[in-house]
């Protein structure tokens, strides 16, 4: 008899940060599963990536059970004013202009532009739910960032810089991000210790403080005083919602994703109707043909979502059969993490605090969102709907399953692009059967409803039969607005967007088994 040591079981994790990826990986090795990880990652990365979450923000994760059980929790901002009256329902917006490389965009911030956060109970609600690692061990990574520091890197210096006018728009923010009068660049060290005193007393008192106690009244005097219309009856009321995600079937392959109210998912599962209806074993990926498909289905999208149509099921047979047609006349704030483990649980979670409000929660080190401010969370207008509704979100954590298995988990920052950006990632795995580095990596492009926003990778010839048809905007890099779509595999396989500042890690966990060899 001869005793072999066991293999080692693979676990991928893909996040925007190396901390981040760092944080789910030690968690994982420690003996937790993937909600255990994910939950970690999430705390970690409200430290690691201030500038696109929070604890006072918003978001989802879709999770898949070992025993094949799915289920999405909805963790989402709320609308807010309950409990104020019609009159006092007039916040303060400040705009800020934030410019990219090739583009820009508007976004109001402020203390009016908060809703009601849900990321610290929902993050609390998953590690109750599916977790098994005592929460002061998920907390450690997180608290030891904040307290020791996490050194700028080149894609969080660059968000910084974007939003230099709302991480310095308070006193708070200011102590935070322009310590000693300058600041934070590349290579500086970004410390929270207020955060990591906070998170300290999670074990113990939970959300409590926040959504009911002495913290959740600061933010209702702070509100009051400044024009804002968040209150602590908003905060108390708060519930993390669980539900059945949106299933979409796409040549062979099931997605999961978000469901309604959110559209995001809805927007997707769209895209991939119209896109299925041409035999993409036709195209050669980045070709002519490809390209302007791809921009026909975006405008299609765009165009069924200005009607007030958000998914294949709206659109009814004879809807779709036209939206079908005009697709076929065509020939040519926010981070992600990915999570599958060794044991078949897979987590697919987005989360975002917007651009942030600039408001930070008193002795806490978190600043609070400004979803109420964002143009594309709210088509029919700000603060249309009535307070304590759950605003809808483009956000589309997913996870892409062949023969009922897990074969993707993803998703994507990215604000407007997020539907796109996910669009042809999916596309790239099924259709052209990329492994996830190079499905992510691949170059994209996005219809912006007045031009095709288009990056670098593709061919003079595709462009220039591209720019006979519809408006072009060359970019000469990859860059963040076209998302960060962060993918992980069974197995070990993963990727982490290099727009974003992304990471992937493939972590081996000793196995518990013996295999005895004769």
């Amino acid at each position: 008899m001869t005793s072999s040591l066991p293999s080692p079981l693979k676990c991928s994790v893909a996040s925007g940060h190396p901390r981040v990826t760092e944080a789910a990986s030690a968690i994982l090795q420690a003996g937790g599963n993937a909600f255990d990880a994910v939950v970690a990652a999430g705390f970690a990365s409200a430290v690691a990536e201030p500038t696109l979450t929070s604890l006072g923000g918003g978001g989802f994760l879709l999770a898949r059970t070992a025993q094949r059980r799915s289920v999405l929790f909805d963790f989402f901002v709320n609308t807010p004013g309950q409990g104020l009256r019609t009159g006092e329902l007039q916040p303060h917006f400040l705009p800020i202009t934030v410019r990219f490389p090739s583009s820009e965009q508007i976004f109001n911030v402020g203390l009016g532009s908060a809703a009601t956060p849900g990321v610290l109970r929902g993050y609390l609600h998953i590690h109750r739910r599916l977790g098994r690692l005592p929460l002061t061990d998920i907390l450690a990574p997180a608290i030891d960032l904040a307290r020791a520091g996490v050194t700028i890197n080149p894609a969080q210096a660059y968000f910084l810089n974007l939003l230099v006018p709302v991480m310095t728009l308070t006193g708070a923010g200011r102590m935070l991000f322009q310590p000693d009068g300058r600041y934070l660049g590349e290579g500086d060290i970004f410390r929270n210790p207020e955060l990591a005193t906070f998170l300290e007393t999670l074990p113990t008192d939970g959300e409590q403080a926040f959504y009911a106690g002495e913290l959740a009244r600061c933010i209702d005097g702070d509100m009051r005083e400044g024009d804002g219309i968040l209150t602590a009856t908003d905060l108390a009321s708060y519930q993390v919602i669980e539900r059945e995600p949106l299933p979409t079937d796409y040549r062979g392959f099931r997605l999961l994703t978000n469901p309604p109210p959110s559209f995001g998912g809805s927007l997707i599962g769209l895209s991939l109707r119209l896109l299925e209806a041409r035999q993409m074993t036709e195209l050669t990926f980045g070709s002519p043909a490809h390209l302007a498909l791809l921009v026909a289905v975006m405008q299609e999208v765009e165009r069924c979502r200005t009607e007030g149509y958000l998914s294949s099921a709206d659109l009814g047979q004879p809807g779709l059969a036209k939206s079908l047609e005009r697709v076929r006349q065509v020939s040519g704030g926010t981070t992600h993490i990915s999570i599958c483990d060794a044991e078949g649980n897979a987590a697919s979670m987005t989360t975002s605090n917007g651009e942030g409000s600039g408001y930070f929660v008193p002795h806490t080190g978190i600043m609070l969102n400004n979803m109420m401010g964002e143009d594309d969370l709210h088509p029919e207008g700000f603060h249309v709907s009535p307070p304590g509704v759950r605003v809808a979100s483009m956000m589309a954590p997913s996870l892409l399953l062949e023969d009922n298995q897990v074969r993707l988990a993803l998703g994507s920052g990215g604000s407007k692009r997020i539907r796109t950006a996910l669009l042809q990632v999916i596309s790239n795995s099924v259709d052209f059967a990329m492994n996830p580095k190079k499905a992510v990596e691949a170059p994209r492009l996005h219809w912006d409803c007045q031009q095709i926003q288009i990056e670098p990778g593709f061919g003079d010839v595709v462009l220039e039969a591209l720019a006979e048809h519809w408006p072009l905007n060359r970019w000469t890099t990859q860059d963040v607005y076209f998302g960060g779509v962060h993918a992980a595999a069974p197995g070990g396989a993963g990727a982490g967007d290099p727009r974003r500042g992304g990471h992937a890690a493939m972590v081996q966990i000793p196995s518990t088994s013996q295999s005895i060899t004769p």
